[in-house]
C-alpha cells in the first residue's frame, strides 16, 4: 500500500508542478511539494476521528488536481482501464448487448447485430432476471456489468423473462471479441443520395467509411451524407483518414501545438482519395466534438462540402495515454488542434480560469477570422459553425419522460408481439387508430414530468414573491394552474408528432435493431431532410461554397 500512496504521490506532484514551474526550480518545487503532501497524508491518516480509506483519499486528491487542469486530463485506475481500453478500441469480450435500468428492471435495450446475443436468441425488451443463476437483485449495476462481459470464448447463462411468455427463458451464450461498428448504419436516403451514420472514431472508422461509401456509389449514390451529429471523436488518425476519402493526397488536414516541441506535428492525407469530387454535405450538431470537428472544419476550410446543422461543441485539445505503475493510466491534454487554415475551435478557455474557478468561454473580441480556399470567412475559438443552420428536435418534456420511464419502450414490445411480420422500417408509421391505442395504453400507466410551462410558471412565482407581487396576481396564478391541469387530459394528442415518432422508431427496432431504429427516424429529420434538397440543386451548393 505504502508503495502505491508513493507512486501515485510521484505521479500526483509531477504533474502539477512540471505544468506551472519553471525549469530552474521545477526539481526543488517537486521535492517540496511531495514532502508536504507525502506529511499531510501521514498526519490524516494517523489523527484524522474515522479510519481513512487511503485509496478513496489518494484518489479523491488525483481528481481535485487533475480537474483543475481541464476535464480531459484524468487517472484511470487498474479496476477502470478495461472500460477505458473498451471507449478506445470499441472492442470487449461479451455477447453484442446493450441493457437500460427502467425503474427496478434491467432490460435489453439493444441487440448488435451478428454477435452472440443475437445469434443466440436474446431479443430487445427481454428483462434479464439472473446472470450466471445469480439474482439480479442481488447485484449492483456495476456488478451486474462486470458479469455480462468477460474473457472471450467464456460461457454467459441469463435467465430472462421475455413479453408475451408465461415462463421464464434460458439462455446460454459463448462471449466473444465485440467490436462495436463506429458506421451503425448507411443506406439510400434518396435514388441519388447515400447517407453514413459515423458514430465514433474507434480503430477501423476510416475502413467503415470507405467501404461504406463505395457500396453507396455502386447502389447509384451522386451525392453522400456524412452524420457526424452526437459524434464526441475518439483517435485523431482515424479524422485524417477520414478526411482521406474526400480529399486529394498530400493535403494537410490538421496540425497540434503543445509546450513539447515533439507534439508540435503536421497531418496530411497519404492516400488517393474515394472521391474527391462527389457532393458532400455533413451534419454537425452539440454532440459533435474533437475528430467530428476535424473533419467538419477541414472539409470547411478547403470548401470540399456544405457543413449543416448546430454549432459544434468546441473541443480543440488532444489526449494521448500514459502508463503508471500498478496497471493505471494517465489520459493527459499534451497539445491544441489546429484546422487547415490555422483555427484551433478550442471554445473554453481553461489555461485562464475565473477567481472562483470556473472557466469562460473565449470572448468574441479575441476571435480570429480565417479565408477558406475560396474566401469565405471561419472563425476561431468557437467550434466548427455550420454553413446551413437546421433545427435540432429537442424533445418536450412529456415525450421525454415517456421515453425515459420506459413507456414508449413497453409500448413497442407489446405492438411487436401482436404484429409479428416486420414492416418497412423506411416507410413505417402508426396509423391515427394505432396511435389512440397507444392513448387509450397509456390510461392504465402512471407517468410523470413537469412541462416547460409549469417551469417558467414556477420560476414567475419566485420572482413575484421576491418583488412582493405576488398575493395581487395569485388568483390569476391558480387560474393559468387550473387550466394546465385540465389541458393535461390531452397532451398525448397535444404532443402526439414528438411521441409518434419515438413510438415508431423504437417499434422499428423490435424488427431490424439499429439499422431499424435510424430509418424510421430519417423522415422526421429536419437536417437530412434540408441536405437531400442542397445536394439536389447544384447551384445552391456551389453558391454556399463560393464557387464561381
Amino acid at each position: 500500500m505504502k508503495k502505491r500512496v508513493t507512486a501515485l504521490l510521484i505521479v500526483a506532484g509531477l504533474i502539477l508542478v512540471l505544468a506551472f514551474s519553471e525549469p530552474s526550480d521545477r526539481y526543488f518545487q517537486i521535492a517540496r511539494n511531495l514532502d508536504i503532501f507525502a506529511t499531510l497524508f501521514r498526519e490524516v491518516n494517523a489523527l484524522y476521528v474515522d479510519d481513512v480509506n487511503p485509496n478513496t483519499l489518494i484518489r479523491t486528491g488525483i481528481d481535485a488536481m487533475l480537474e483543475s487542469l481541464d476535464p480531459y486530463t484524468n487517472y484511470i485506475p487498474e479496476d477502470e482501464v478495461e472500460d477505458f481500453r473498451t471507449m478506445n478500441t470499441g472492442q470487449y469480450g461479451g455477447i453484442g448487448a446493450v441493457t437500460r435500468d427502467i425503474g427496478n428492471r434491467t432490460v435489453v435495450s439493444m441487440i448488435m447485430e451478428g454477435f452472440a446475443a443475437q445469434l443466440g436468441g436474446l431479443k430487445i425488451g427481454d428483462e434479464i432476471v439472473k446472470i450466471d443463476n445469480i439474482p439480479l437483485s442481488e447485484l449492483t449495476r456495476d456488478e451486474a456489468a462486470q458479469l455480462m462481459k468477460g474473457q472471450v470464448g467464456t460461457p454467459l447463462h441469463l435467465t430472462v423473462k421475455r413479453f408475451g411468455e408465461k415462463d421464464l427463458i434460458e439462455l446460454t451464450f459463448q462471449r466473444q471479441k465485440v467490436k462495436v461498428s463506429n458506421v451503425p448504419h448507411y443506406d439510400m436516403v434518396a435514388p441519388d443520395v447515400g447517407y453514413i451514420q459515423l458514430s465514433d472514431f474507434t480503430p477501423d472508422a476510416s475502413k467503415e467509411v470507405k467501404a461504406a461509401l463505395i457500396e453507396l456509389k455502386g447502389k447509384g449514390a451522386k451525392s453522400v451524407i456524412l452524420d457526424l451529429r452526437g459524434n464526441p471523436g475518439g483517435l485523431l488518425m482515424e479524422a485524417v483518414n477520414v478526411t482521406n476519402i474526400f480529399i486529394p493526397k498530400g493535403q494537410k488536414v490538421v496540425s497540434t501545438k503543445g509546450k513539447i516541441p515533439e507534439n508540435n506535428l503536421s497531418y496530411e492525407t497519404l492516400n488517393p482519395p474515394v472521391d474527391a469530387e462527389l457532393p458532400l454535405a455533413i451534419l454537425i450538431n452539440r454532440g459533435s466534438a474533437s475528430a467530428s470537428e476535424i473533419v467538419a472544419g477541414t472539409i470547411q476550410d478547403y470548401d470540399r462540402g456544405v457543413i449543416l446543422g448546430e454549432k459544434s461543441f468546441g473541443k480543440g485539445l488532444v489526449q494521448v495515454s500514459r502508463q503508471l505503475s500498478y496497471n493505471s493510466q494517465l489520459k493527459v491534454t499534451t497539445a491544441k488542434y489546429y484546422t487547415p487554415t490555422g483555427r484551433c475551435i478550442q471554445v473554453l478557455d481553461y489555461s485562464h480560469r475565473r477567481e472562483d474557478g470556473s472557466v469562460g468561454a473565449i470572448p468574441d473580441s479575441l476571435k480570429r477570422t480565417f479565408k477558406t480556399t475560396n474566401g469565405r470567412t471561419v472563425y476561431d475559438g468557437g467550434g466548427i459553425d455550420p454553413d446551413i443552420q437546421t433545427g435540432n428536435m429537442e424533445l418536450l418534456p412529456l415525450a421525454e419522460a415517456l421515453s425515459e420511464q420506459g413507456h414508449i419502450f413497453d409500448y413497442a414490445n407489446e405492438y411487436a408481439y401482436h404484429h409479428p411480420n416486420p414492416p418497412d422500417p423506411s416507410t413505417f408509421t402508426l396509423s391515427d387508430a394505432e396511435y389512440q391505442h397507444f392513448v387509450n395504453w397509456m390510461k392504465n400507466r402512471s407517468y410523470s414530468y413537469v412541462s416547460m410551462m409549469e417551469t417558467e410558471l414556477r420560476n414567475l412565482e419566485k420572482e413575484l414573491t421576491k418583488e412582493r407581487y405576488y398575493d395581487e396576481v395569485k388568483t390569476q396564478l391558480a387560474q393559468i394552474h387550473q387550466a394546465i391541469k385540465q389541458n393535461r387530459d390531452n397532451e398525448l394528442m397535444r404532443y402526439k408528432d414528438q411521441i409518434k415518432m419515438l413510438l415508431e422508431q423504437e417499434i422499428a427496432a423490435r424488427y431490424y435493431l439499429e439499422r431499424g431504429k435510424v430509418e424510421a427516424g430519417i423522415k422526421y429529420d429536419e437536417a437530412i431532410t434540408k441536405a437531400i434538397e442542397i445536394l439536389h440543386n447544384p447551384q445552391q451548393y456551389n453558391k454556399i461554397l463560393n464557387r464561381q
